[in-house]
C-alpha cells in the first residue's frame, strides 16, 4: 500500500458513515413525511372538488355556504351570511381563487422545501373556512350527530396543520403529533375534546332516538351514485328501530377512543378502533363525503380523523428530524 493511498480510507469511512446516517434519518422522517404527503393529497382532492362546474354557480353561496350559519348565534350567522352574499356577486372569481389557494397548499405540502409555508397557509385557510364557510361546523346551532361531520372538517384541517409541523431535533414524544408544536398535553386535550364531544352528542336525546341514525343514513342516499345509494340503504336497513342501542354502543366506543387514544397503555387498540369508527362515519354518516354528487367541497371529516389517529400512533423512533 502506498503512502498516497492512506488518506483515502478515512474519507471513504466518513462517506459511508454519512450515507448511513442519512439513511437512518430518512427512516425517522418517513412517518411524518408520509402524513404530510397524505394531507397534501387530501388538499389536492379539495382543490379538484372546488374546480367542479357546480361550484362556479350560485349554488356555492346559496346552497353550501349560507345554510351553515342558520341557527347559530349572530356573531357566527352574520359573518357567514356576509361571506355568502359577497361570493354570490362574483362566484366565478371567488371560487377560482378558493380552488387555486387549495391547490397551492396541496402542492406546497407535496414538495418538501415548501412544507412549512404550506402548513401555515393550511392553518389560516382552514380557520377562515370553519368560521365563514362552515359556521363553526354548526356546533352552536343545536345537536350535530358525530356521523354528520361534527365538529366540521375545517377545524380538523387546522389541527392537522399543527400536528404535522416539522419537528425539532430535540422534540420528544411517542407519536408524530406529540413531537409537533402541539406537544403531549395539548395533543391529549385536543384528542379528548374531539372524541369526548362525540360521546356527548351521541347521547343527546335528538341523536339517540330509535330512528335518528336510520333517517340520517337513509337521507344521504338521495342524489348519490347507484352503488353509494345501495350501500347507504343497506346500512340504513340495519339501523331501523335500533338507533338508541347503536348510539349508546358508539358512545361507549367513542369514550374508549378518547381515553385510551392518549393513554400510556392500550393506545394502539384504541387508535385502531378510532380508524374503524372514522371509516364507518365516512361511509354511512357522510356518504363518502358526497363526492359522487358533484357538489362536495371536501371529503368531510372521516379521512381527516383517520389521518389524525395515525399521527397519534406510537412510533419506535426516538426523535423526529426536521423536514
Amino acid at each position: 500500500m502506498t503512502a498516497g493511498a492512506l488518506p483515502r480510507q478515512p474519507a471513504r469511512r466518513l462517506s459511508l458513515r454519512h450515507s448511513t446516517v442519512g439513511g437512518v434519518r430518512s427512516v425517522v422522517e418517513s412517518p411524518r413525511r408520509a402524513l404530510q404527503i397524505g394531507f397534501g393529497l387530501i388538499w389536492l382532492l379539495d382543490a379538484a372538488l372546488q374546480y367542479q362546474p357546480y361550484m362556479f354557480g350560485h349554488g356555492l353561496a346559496d346552497d353550501i355556504i349560507a345554510p351553515t350559519g342558520q341557527g347559530s348565534p349572530a356573531w357566527v350567522d352574520g359573518p357567514v351570511g356576509w361571506s355568502a352574499r359577497l361570493i354570490d356577486h362574483q362566484t366565478v372569481v371567488f371560487n377560482a381563487l378558493f380552488a387555486t389557494v387549495q391547490l397551492a397548499i396541496a402542492v406546497g405540502l407535496l414538495y418538501r422545501r415548501t412544507v412549512r409555508p404550506a402548513l401555515v397557509g393550511s392553518l389560516v385557510w382552514a380557520l377562515l373556512l370553519w368560521w365563514l364557510g362552515e359556521g363553526l361546523g354548526g356546533v352552536l346551532a343545536g345537536p350535530v350527530p358525530p356521523a354528520a361531520g361534527l365538529p366540521g372538517a375545517a377545524v380538523i384541517y387546522a389541527v392537522l396543520s399543527i400536528a404535522l409541523w416539522p419537528a425539532r431535533a430535540d422534540a420528544s414524544g411517542r407519536s408524530v403529533a406529540e413531537r409537533s408544536p402541539l406537544r403531549r398535553i395539548p395533543t391529549a386535550v385536543v384528542w379528548v375534546a374531539l372524541w369526548g364531544s362525540f360521546v356527548f352528542e351521541a347521547l343527546r336525546p335528538a341523536d339517540r332516538s330509535p330512528s335518528a341514525l336510520h333517517d340520517l343514513v337513509a337521507g344521504n342516499a338521495g342524489g348519490e351514485a347507484g352503488w353509494v345509494a345501495a350501500t347507504l340503504r343497506w346500512g340504513a336497513s340495519g339501523l331501523a328501530h335500533h338507533g338508541t342501542e347503536v348510539s349508546i354502543a358508539t358512545a361507549v366506543a367513542f369514550a374508549l377512543v378518547a381515553v385510551f387514544g392518549i393513554a400510556p397503555f392500550g393506545r394502539r387498540p384504541a387508535l385502531a378502533l378510532a380508524v374503524v369508527l372514522s371509516l364507518l362515519i365516512w361511509v354511512f354518516g357522510e356518504a363518502f363525503g358526497e363526492i359522487a354528487t358533484g357538489q362536495a367541497t371536501d371529503p368531510n371529516t372521516g379521512p381527516l380523523l383517520i389521518l389524525l389517529g395515525v399521527a397519534l400512533w406510537p412510533t419506535l423512533a426516538r426523535s423526529d428530524a426536521t423536514g
